[in-house]
Formats: C-alpha cells, structure tokens, sequence
C-alpha cells in the first residue's frame, strides 16, 4: 500500500493519540506525561531511543535496510499558558493549558511516520532520526536538543531535516504550503525602562514626566521602521506591553515597555537592534529623562534551502497530486525554534491547513487563541508527507 493508504488505516489510532495529547497539555521544556504517552506510542517499533537529560524529549532512530545517510523529522511537544475556551469531548483538563498551537498534532503525525516508515524500513538506504521536541514556546527546545546530541543521534549528521506545522486558520483543510528562503521571522525582545522624576499631575513643569516621553518612543519606533527599512525586507516593532503609574494624578518615577521584534535579514536584525537603542536614548535626551534599553535575542530566521523546499513540493505533488501543495508567495511573521536546526542541516520547514470544515480560513481562530480548533482529517496526510520525504530522500 502507499504510504497514504497505510496512514488512513491507522486514523482511528492517530485520533487516540491526538486527542489524549490534547487532555493533558503540558508547558515548557519538562512534559513527563507526554514522554510517557509517546514512548508508549512507539513500543514495539525497531528504534533506538533516547530520552533527555535536562528537557522531556525523545530521540528515536530507525535503521535503514541499507547503509547510507540520515535524515531528521522533528515533531514539538508543548502546549501554551492558555485556559481553552471549546467544547469539545477531548478538551484540555487542566486551566491555563491548552495545545493551542496544534503541537499534539505534530507529535501524532511523527509518531504515525514512525509507524508508516518502521514497516518499510528495508527500502531505506540510510536512517530517520525522529526528534520529539519540548519547549518550542520560547523555551529554546531545539536548542537543547541539539546540545544533548539530536544531530548525531544517527552517529553522522542528517544530510536534510524537515518540520510541520498545522495552522487553525489561514489555509483550507489539507493544503500544504511552504517555500525557498525565510519562510518565518526572527524573534526578539526589546525592553525599556524610561526613568524620570515623579511629583503631583496638576503641575506636570516640575516633575520628569517618564509616561509622556515613553508614549513619544513609542510613535517615534513605527516611524523608525518605516524611515529605515526597506518594505521588501520588512521589519516589525510592536510594543505589547506598556505599565507606569499608579493613580490618574501621580507623575511616576518609571514608565516600562516591551516590544516583539521580528526580521528576516541578519543585517536588519543588527541594524535594527542598534536603532531602536539610539530612538529610545534621544527621546529620552530630549525630554531631560535617563533610559536603559536591553536587547534580547530570541529565535532565528526560519530559512528553508531552496533544494530542500523544492523537494517537499515535487513529493506532496507525486503524493496527492496536483493543488494540495503551493509555494507560499511570502514568509509570515511568526517564530519557530526549527530554525537552529535549519542553521545546521538543509531542511525545509511546511505549513498544513487544519480549518475545521464549516469554518472560513480567513475568519477562523488562529494558533495560540483559546478557540482555536484544529481539523483530525489531517492526521493521516501529515504523517505520510513526513514519511514519504524520508523515504524519498534516502531512496
């Protein structure tokens, strides 16, 4: 059978798996009761398997029936510090929990491929190393695995990598997306602490009024962005945190802010980092205040190589055939960890639609809301795309 037929034998057994993922949803780097539920998942399959030291991942390795490279499938595990809001018979159990980024459809799907490519292993010339993720969410996951050896599990690199990623909106049911270059954004942190001098609202002349100066920084950034960059190699500054005062007729001390930085170029992630600085510091200059600005660095630029995306698209084609697999026509703004791997290892990185039948795609709930649903159909095609790019490319 094809890898397609023998996913959609084991639907009723990926839906299990999915769905008891989904009642338990655990945060972070630690997820012991998702380790439990994926080894028991993988008992009886000829794999090597190693669990980690400092984080709750599991690295598997399937054997090929004959010599030749690897190739590494990574799945994440982890949910997100979110309270669901569906009705559904499998919601999460445990408030401020919840897989709203569709990470148990991930670690179902590796698992199916597991199964689909352990029955065919001796049509492999090379092994699959199947990387079982924590800590997607901001907490470096694939950082750490990579430290504790995930790229040599298979004893040589992986000569190509591939990760999926379900969306709860944005593309119909089923269809795959991906392309050549940044395919998500770099991440960053940028924090601001304007100080100032308190004193009494009714007479703002005597007092260093850091809430107004940090409001002007605030403007002062978006034009920034737009005054300095490119629009074809965007830039995105947006403050998603803002706290100062106490009461409507105290002048504070302090006014603190926070902003999300994403970029797709090295160049403007160094430039931008040292601009944002100098916007901060002369506003603060002109209005007589002091101001410390830190710069944290978070993930990567997610960037596929061009061979490998192109890979991806030419296997989903001879897969499903023609109009389930488009190039994407321009990256998106969000972040994965994926891409340390992908500094490391040509890969790809593929998005699969998973908008509920009935829902329109431009109007669904997106990732990470607490009504974010995902569509179970999918299960099925995503582990046979995963199984069939490592089996394409160790053919």
């Amino acid at each position: 059978m094809s890898f397609t037929e023998s996913a959609q034998d084991m639907r009723d057994e990926l839906l299990q798996l999915r769905h008891s993922l989904h009642t338990t949803p655990e945060l972070g780097l630690h997820l012991p009761r998702t380790q439990e539920k994926v080894l028991a998942a993988l008992d009886g399959l000829p794999l090597e398997i190693k669990t980690g030291a400092a984080l709750s991942s599991v690295t598997a390795v399937l054997r090929g029936g004959r010599p030749g490279p690897a190739v590494l499938l990574r799945g994440d595990m982890d949910a997100l510090p979110v309270t669901e809001k569906n009705d559904l018979p499998y919601v999460s159990q445990l408030p401020g929990q919840m897989h709203a980024c569709g990470h148990d459809l991930h670690t179902t799907m590796l698992v199916g491929a597991a199964r689909l490519l352990s029955a065919r292993r001796e049509e492999l010339a090379g092994d699959v190393v199947f990387m079982f993720q924590p800590g997607e969410e901001g907490h470096d996951g694939a950082k750490h695995m990579i430290a504790e050896g995930v790229l040599e599990a298979a004893g040589s690199r992986p000569v190509a990598a591939y990760g999926m990623h379900v969306v709860s909106s944005m593309l119909p049911p089923g269809l795959f997306a991906s392309r050549p270059g940044p395919i998500m954004a770099a991440a960053d942190v940028f924090c601001v602490t304007v100080k100032g001098r308190g004193g009494h609202g009714s007479s703002p002349h005597r007092a260093l009024d850091p809430i107004q100066a940090g409001c002007e920084m605030v403007t002062a950034l978006q034009t920034m962005v737009t005054r300095t960059f490119d629009v074809f190699d965007p830039v995105v500054v947006t403050v998603g945190s803002f706290h100062g005062g106490s009461a409507d007729n105290v002048i504070p001390d302090e006014a603190r802010f926070e902003a999300t930085v994403r970029t797709f170029s090295k160049d403007n992630r160094t430039l931008v980092k040292r601009r944002l600085v100098e916007v901060v510091r002369g506003v603060a200059a002109a209005h007589g205040l002091e101001v410390d600005a830190s710069f944290g660095m978070g993930y990567p630029v997610t960037v596929n190589d061009d061979g490998e995306a192109a890979f991806v698209g030419r296997t989903a084609d001879e897969l499903f055939g023609p109009g389930r697999y488009f190039v994407s026509p321009q990256p998106i703004m969000g972040s994965e960890d994926f891409s340390y791997v992908l500094e490391e290892v040509p890969g790809a990185f593929v998005f699969l639609g998973a908008c509920p039948p009935g829902r329109d795609p431009a109007t669904a709930p997106y990732n990470h809301s607490p009504e974010a649903v995902f569509d179970d159909s999918v299960l099925p095609d995503g582990a046979a795309l995963y199984a069939s790019l490592a089996h394409a490319r160790l053919s």
